[in-house]
């Protein structure tokens, strides 16, 4: 674990894995909770966990520094279900780089947990983990100008739902119609840091 100062009350933790961030990232909000930790903001990204508005710095970074890394957090009890198509235009190009047909790619994907590993790029967009190493797939060669909303996507080791249009260079494997981002829902994001999604296919998913 390695802590840097960022401005006068900020620190960067940076951990050697995305699992052990996403624990880090659940015992510092537990702290928070509890009292013993004072921070405005605490946010987790791949390996990097950053808390903002500490009162103390230096006195955190030292007990961060002396401390052992927290065991992976508990799975929460409750899991969000996405409803997707799996009609991507990317799809037949994931499922060669699988070696598997394109229902496969579909079963393979929807029988598998994810967990919300961090979010950004966009308000209510979240990096979901979960898919062995060996369905890593790279990003597109050319990037599309704009994707479609509710786009399910790969990249690397994660999985992601374009909350809105935007530029993407993700490989496109389907589509949802549930809604990411809702200013006048509470909160506004359906997915969060920790939430467990589970992928739930509707016809059609794809030619065999």
């Amino acid at each position: 674990m390695k802590v840097l100062p960022v401005g006068e009350d900020a620190l960067l933790v940076e951990v050697s894995s995305g699992d052990e961030a996403q624990a880090l990232h659940a015992e510092l909000l537990r702290r928070r909770a509890e009292g013993s930790l004072s921070a405005r903001e605490i946010v987790p990204a791949a390996r990097t966990v950053l808390l903002d508005g500490l009162d103390r710095p230096r006195r955190v970074a030292a007990e961060l520094t002396a401390a052992e890394l927290p065991p992976a957090p508990p799975r929460a009890r409750a899991v969000v279900e996405l409803p997707v198509r799996y009609d991507g235009p990317d799809l037949a190009d994931v499922a060669a780089h699988w070696g598997v047909p394109e229902r496969e790619v579909a079963r393979i994907h929807a029988g598998t947990e994810f967990r919300v590993a961090f979010c950004g790029f966009a308000p209510g967009f979240g990096y979901l983990t979960g898919l062995p190493p060996r369905y890593d797939v790279p990003r597109r060669a050319t990037p599309r100008t704009a994707v479609p909303a509710g786009s399910v996507a790969l990249a690397g080791p994660y999985t992601g739902v374009y909350p809105r249009s935007s530029p993407g260079g993700w490989q496109l494997i389907g589509t949802t119609d549930a809604v990411l981002w809702d200013h006048a829902r509470v909160p506004a994001a359906l997915l969060s840091p920790g939430t467990r999604v589970r992928f739930v296919p509707v016809e059609p998913v794809g030619q065999p």
